[in-house]
């Protein structure tokens, strides 16, 4: 029997399956992906207690470059740090001023207490905190900031909601209690070594309809599933994102989830 598009997975694929799967899509990511707000970096500072202009920033899980580009653009003198081939292809690429390093936050390719700052955008999650919770504590400098966020849904606007239970249907990942565990700071360190600050920031940015499908596209769980039943679901999605928005243009809503915890 065949699946509808809207049928679970029929099997989880493996967090490593995921991870490297972006390093095919480099190019879509890149071009499709959502940026973040001036009112992110302005709130690092506020909790690190130090700006980024003049700081050594490490970018861990640095991708295509998109957090990196605004942390040079406050002033910080940033080294990436991206363990995929591809990402660091398209990296280069889009950003050959900045220097880029193959590597992971399980096992920093940096020294002992160079930086001010070391920051993952969309990244942490893809760490061993065993391993990248003591990695982080030796590459800071004392006084030094450990910044992770996060673009996630507003799951409280209501068009976003229904997509995400489309989504969750397809994914076999329930969207809600994923939020739920994000906002969870213990597991971001269960070893209780740092203490982070939590905020939130929202923030919202309008692109076409086919922009906002090849984000959704470029994901971890897309990637990973056959082109046949992920691009039916996409067209599917579509249809439903048309009765919301007529014009074809997505207003999209984020709330970045941002953790902070300086070493002491």
């Amino acid at each position: 029997m065949t699946a509808t598009p809207a049928s679970p997975q029929p099997s989880a694929p493996s967090p490593a399956l995921r991870a490297h799967s972006f390093n095919a899509a480099a190019a879509q990511y890149a071009a499709n992906r959502p940026s973040y707000p001036p009112a992110l970096f302005d709130t690092v500072e506020e909790l690190a207690g130090r700006p980024l202009s003049g700081a050594r920033v490490v970018d861990v899980g640095a991708g295509t470059g998109i957090a990196t580009a605004l942390l040079h653009a406050r002033g910080a003198d940033v080294l990436a740090v991206e363990p995929g081939a591809g990402m660091a292809t398209e990296f280069r690429r889009g950003l050959p001023h900045i220097p880029i390093v193959r590597g992971d936050g399980n096992a920093l390719p940096v020294a002992d207490a160079h930086a001010d700052f070391l920051t993952y955008a969309q990244a942490w999650h893809w760490t061993d905190t065993a391993r990248s919770v003591p990695e982080a504590l030796r590459v800071l400098r004392p006084g030094g900031a450990l910044a992770l966020w996060w673009n996630t849904e507003a799951l409280g606007v209501e068009w976003i909601t229904e997509a995400a239970a489309r989504i969750g249907r397809f994914t076999g990942v329930d969207m809600a209690e994923k939020r739920k565990a994000a906002d969870n700071t213990d597991l971001a360190d269960p070893s209780g070594r740092l203490r982070f600050t939590r905020r939130e920031v929202r923030w919202s940015r309008r692109v076409p309809v086919d922009t906002h499908l090849a984000n959704l596209g470029s994901h971890s769980f897309f990637l990973v599933t056959a082109e046949e039943r992920r691009t039916a679901f996409l067209e599917e999605e579509r249809s439903h994102l048309l009765k919301v928005f007529p014009d074809g243009i997505v207003e999209e809503t984020y709330d970045v989830l941002l953790l902070v915890a300086t070493k002491p």
